[in-house]
């Protein structure tokens, strides 16, 4: 399944400028999804990250792969109209410098859950190289 921004929007409760994620290429419910975000030099957290060299920061990288994840999430049935909490972050590497022109490809992949809670295995990509490796665990909340 593939989603535009759009129909993210009907899924995620985030709004500019906080939704991180323009287009869903690949999404099986509750299991996997891969995402896109094109980085540009508009975005606000360039305006101090870092006005003489651009640099997205990792923490939004970060953010931008567990959105990514809460499609998945999301997207089940049972699911719908819930929220998904970042829970934490486990072994995160950040490998390269993500800078406005780049193209994230976002990838997650859920790889345990117990009731409302589980851990995604998260890797972004710039063409085609790790950017950023991370295990995020999430908690989906009914409020």
């Amino acid at each position: 399944m593939e989603l535009n921004s759009d129909q993210i929007r009907d899924i995620l409760p985030h709004r500019y400028p906080f939704l991180l994620v323009d287009r869903i290429l690949e999404c099986e419910p509750g299991v996997s999804a891969v995402g896109r975000k094109c980085v540009t030099a508009n975005e606000m957290h360039f305006c101090g990250h870092f006005p003489q060299k651009q640099v997205m920061p990792g923490v939004l990288i970060l953010e931008a792969l567990a959105q990514t994840g809460a499609v998945a999430i999301l997207s089940e049935e049972e699911n719908r109209g819930k929220l998904v909490l970042f829970g934490g972050v486990r072994q995160a590497r950040f490998r390269r410098q993500v800078i406005p022109g780049d193209v994230l490809e976002l990838k997650c992949e859920i790889i345990d859950r117990k009731g409302p809670a589980g851990f995604g295995k998260a890797v972004a990509f710039v063409d085609g190289k790790k950017a950023v490796t991370a295990e995020i665990s999430f908690v989906i909340s009914d409020e």
